[in-house]
């Protein structure tokens, strides 16, 4: 084990010593650099700013800058060691010097580092996404320059981490190929069939602002979590997903005891309130953008429903198109 080295002369540390380790050096930069720091200790005490202070604000500080910054660029900007500032950020070191708290303040938040690792939950739904509209493991490695282990690993949730540079081109192929299915093909179906055996959500059912949050869960049928989502999970050909199954069980459980003519009737009734509501939706968005000029987001919100579930409704509900001979009919009556 090598030693520490000495403190330079002219400072506290080497004029004040370290008991039992350093004697006090008694030079006279060492000794007039000891009484500076002394009498501006006692100053500040008398003006009631004591030595030591809360560990808060500088914890709080230290947690925001490492959701983006490496603990190598904080300890570069501090001049401190990384073990010193992670116990601050960890809550075990509850009180510091005011120097300290001024460094760590000090520090700019900066954008985040190649090397940085982050959560890779969002990551990971939006591969999963892909995968469920038929872009093969493969591909998305290619685009996202990276290995297709590297690939299967994120996307099969393994992996709990990423690097930033790696994200960063994960989130661009995502906003490249989420609004185009993959071409038909081969690949395309077995990535679509893996993806239903294992109940990965299309990108249309997760909302941008809510794909990252660990505790959010994808909108198959803009209604999840209800006994509504769970009849349109069933008249789509969508497997019911876990919130729509409890909300159904629930639902059927509330009404067990209900004479079975009545019981009928209100299943009947559930039904048909889901039957018809995605088809109408679809129609009343395409006219309103046709009319106003709107974008599928804002004919959205001024329909009342998330832009994630407009877009599904649209993709299962496409706009017939007119036929050949009924245009020819028309232009012979002309």
């Amino acid at each position: 084990m090598t030693a520490r080295p000495l403190p330079a002369h002219g400072t506290y540390a080497r004029g004040n010593g370290a008991p039992g380790y350093r004697k006090p050096c008694k030079c006279g930069p060492c000794h007039k650099a000891m009484r500076r720091a002394r009498k501006k200790y006692n100053v500040n005490r008398q003006l009631g700013q004591p030595g030591l202070i809360d560990a808060g604000p500088a914890r709080t500080r230290l947690n925001q800058l490492t959701q983006t910054m490496t603990w190598g660029q904080i300890c570069d900007g501090t001049g401190f060691d990384a073990r010193n500032l992670q116990l601050i950020a960890d809550g075990r070191r509850t009180q510091i010097r005011r120097t300290t708290h001024d460094r760590i303040m000090a520090i700019p938040v900066q954008g985040p580092a190649p090397g940085k690792y982050i959560a890779a939950i969002g990551l990971c739904r939006r591969l999963q996404a892909l995968r469920a509209i038929g872009y093969s493991a493969i591909v998305l490695a290619e685009k996202a320059e990276s290995a297709e282990a590297r690939i299967q690993l994120i996307c099969s949730g393994t992996q709990p981490t990423v690097r930033q540079a790696l994200a960063e081109k994960i989130l661009k192929v995502y906003a490249e190929l989420a609004q185009t299915p993959a071409p038909a093909g081969r690949s395309a179906t077995r990535a679509k069939n893996h993806a239903a055996a294992n109940g990965w959500a299309p990108p249309g059912a997760w909302d941008d602002d809510l794909i990252d949050n660990p505790n959010a869960h994808p909108d198959w049928t803009g209604h999840c979590g209800t006994d509504r989502g769970w009849w349109m999970h069933s008249i789509n050909n969508i497997p019911a997903c876990a919130r729509c199954q409890e909300a159904h069980d629930g639902w059927l459980a509330e009404r067990r005891d209900l004479p079975a003519a009545e019981r009928w009737r209100q299943l009947a009734r559930a039904k048909g309130a889901a039957s018809n509501r995605g088809a109408t939706l679809a129609a009343d968005a395409r006219e309103l953008m046709r009319i106003t000029g709107l974008t599928t987001e804002q004919a959205a919100e001024r329909l009342g429903v998330t832009k994630a579930h407009l877009y599904q409704e649209l993709l299962r509900h496409p706009e017939p198109e007119p036929t050949g001979p009924a245009v020819d009919e028309m232009e012979v009556a002309a």
